[in-house]
């Protein structure tokens, strides 16, 4: 299997570069290139970058063809309020669905994609199950799971039309030192709200496992949906405790303040967010052990204290930081 051309879309990401730099370790992976609107956060030795602003179809199709990839990992996912506002948030994701999705179709060398979902597919409707497995019918109620269906929808109908395997990982909340994240930003603020008529229990994932699951599913031609997500659970209440933080107990329209308050201070609620906080977000991960023996390292609630640990973003003005570089 070794000489394999790999291609990442979101490699500027964290996560994909995280997911780059694992796969420039593979045996198998004989070149590796991605594609993103931002630079990798890392040095990779290996891998081929192309920086391509959002919009630019014609050349994303072209550097996609050229490269003819035999795997695309697509990870060009943006959260509501991690990196940008809902609404651009979801014109970037469809538009790097559109481009780079529609792309790969058009490779004669193309035998797998594997695509970035998240357990808001699933949504947390009152009857839903409060662990689903991936039997389980999408059913998505908040932005976000929206967005993730549309990019599997998409994925599949590619699948089905040129014959190719098709692996979605439906990722728990990543977390990571530098992951932009709507949860983690709002976890760690001052004051935490919660609901107080209810504090279900939710599970995430450190972006390590994340990125491991991607590789294994790459090398795997995974061929199904799996679910990713670290073991045990932690409440709202539970991680504001273990982070110091002062609770805020809210109810009904106290949270429409709460969300107004957290937006001026720069972490936004979105919906998928306020959604587990209400009503919390777990899924049965077994599968992904038994079909690419994906056992992740760390717990969710070693994810949290460790969240709590990790330095927040100091701006450095461009002049001080050219001397201390000099």
């Amino acid at each position: 299997m070794a000489g394999v051309r790999v291609l990442v879309s979101g490699m500027g990401g964290e996560l994909g570069s995280r997911v780059a730099s694992l796969l420039e370790d593979e045996p198998w992976v004989g070149s590796l290139e991605g594609i993103d609107v931002d630079p990798p956060r890392r040095r990779l030795r290996r891998a081929v970058f192309h920086r391509i602003v959002a919009g630019q179809h014609d050349r994303t199709v072209e550097t996609v063809t050229a490269f003819n990839p035999h795997i695309v990992v697509h990870i060009a996912v943006w959260e509501p309020n991690a990196r940008a506002n809902t609404r651009v948030a979801r014109g970037l994701t469809d538009d790097a669905a559109t481009s780079i999705l529609g792309a790969a179709a058009e490779c004669r060398a193309l035998e797998s994609i594997v695509v970035r979902s998240g357990l808001e597919i699933y949504g947390r409707a009152r009857n839903s199950l409060t662990r689903p497995t991936e039997r389980e019918p999408r059913d998505p109620t908040s932005v976000y799971g929206h967005m993730v269906d549309d990019i599997e929808r998409t994925a599949r109908a590619i699948g089905r039309r040129i014959g190719v395997s098709v692996g979605t990982l439906r990722l728990a909340t990543v977390l990571g030192p530098h992951v932009p994240s709507a949860l983690g930003r709002v976890l760690r603020m001052p004051a935490v709200p919660f609901s107080a008529l209810a504090d279900p229990p939710f599970a995430v994932i450190h972006q390590h496992d994340a990125a491991a699951a991607f590789v294994l599913a790459a090398e795997a031609r995974l061929d199904e949906p799996l679910n990713i997500v670290a073991p045990g659970a932690i409440t709202t209440f539970q991680a504001i405790r273990r982070g110091g933080r002062i609770p805020v107990p809210l109810i009904g329209p106290e949270w429409r303040v709460a969300r107004a308050l957290n937006y001026l201070a720069g972490a936004p609620i979105p919906d998928h967010v306020q959604e587990m906080f209400h009503r919390g977000r777990l899924a049965d991960g077994q599968r992904a052990r038994e079909v690419l023996g994906f056992a992740p390292t760390t717990t969710t609630s070693d994810v949290i204290d460790q969240l709590y640990g990790w330095p927040s973003v100091v701006h450095t003005p461009s002049d001080v930081a050219w001397e201390t570089a000099s």
